[in-house]
């Protein structure tokens, strides 16, 4: 079985997709040796480990060489946020498009944001045209910029419908964290669901049962290894105290084994 087909069953069932997000790779080497069945990255860690803010602004050779190097040290499958593209040229994202294929990402998430859903739907049909074997996520972003009520669920259905038609293979809805909303996303959209976990949102387990097909953990990975490190290192400055440091890498792997 070929990668990008391992990634598309992994969306079938019966077990959730708990999908961590990674931003290089020893971070991506770290998810998968952790037992992740496949491996994303989060647009905004790989724009932070980068310098640069969130935002369609990472150059498109630095988002290639860092799907490079996490392609080649992880066995699983690769999934790649690519924002909304980096651009609304149909013809410059289809050369993205097949460019982080050809580095060996097997799906891609592609956020509408702020854009209007048709030009969404012609982004998503032109990626589709690359890389026809790329599992498209489409990303709705309704809630995630502060829908609420009747009005941001019938949106959000429509979308995912436009999305669907125009050859997407999923659909990422982040933000909702009320079972009542993710059961009907889930029951209503009829592409495999993607929810991001965040504070407040029900378990994998319960996600699974609700019908969600795949968790996504987002930043929070980033977040939760530079907040570490950010304390540490306030601690080592204004001490000189080595032992803030060393204590923080306790239980790290091998990593110069790891790599050769």
């Amino acid at each position: 079985m070929s990668q990008a087909e391992n990634f598309r069953k992994l969306h079938d069932g019966p077990d959730i997709l708990v999908l961590p997000n990674a931003w290089d790779a020893a971070s991506a080497a770290l998810m998968a040796d952790a037992g992740a069945k496949a491996v994303a990255t989060s647009s905004a860690a790989v724009a932070w480990a980068h310098g640069y803010a969130d935002g369609d602004l990472l150059p498109r050779p630095a988002l290639l060489a860092t799907l490079g190097e996490i392609a080649r040290v992880i066995s699983v499958p690769l999934t790649a946020d690519i924002e909304g593209g980096y651009t609304d040229d149909l013809a410059e994202l289809a050369e993205t498009v097949r460019a982080v294929a050809g580095v060996g990402a097997v799906g891609i998430n592609l956020e509408d944001g702020e854009r209007a859903p048709e030009l969404h739907a012609r982004k998503v049909e032109a990626a589709r045209k690359a890389a026809p074997e790329l599992f498209i996520n489409a990303r709705i972003d309704i809630y995630l910029r502060g829908g609420e009520g009747e009005g941001a669920l019938a949106e959000t259905l429509r979308r995912a419908e436009l999305y669907r038609a125009a050859g997407a293979s999923g659909i990422f809805v982040p933000g909702p964290v009320d079972e009542g909303l993710i059961a009907t996303l889930a029951k209503e959209i009829a592409l495999p669901l993607n929810v991001m976990g965040r504070g407040g949102a029900p378990s994998a387990a319960r996600l699974q049962s609700l019908g969600v097909r795949r968790l996504s953990s987002a930043t929070a990975p980033f977040r939760a290894a530079y907040a570490a490190l950010n304390r540490a290192l306030a601690a080592y400055v204004a001490s000189g105290d080595a032992d803030a440091l060393a204590g923080l890498g306790q239980g790290l792997p091998d990593l110069n084994k790891r790599f050769a």
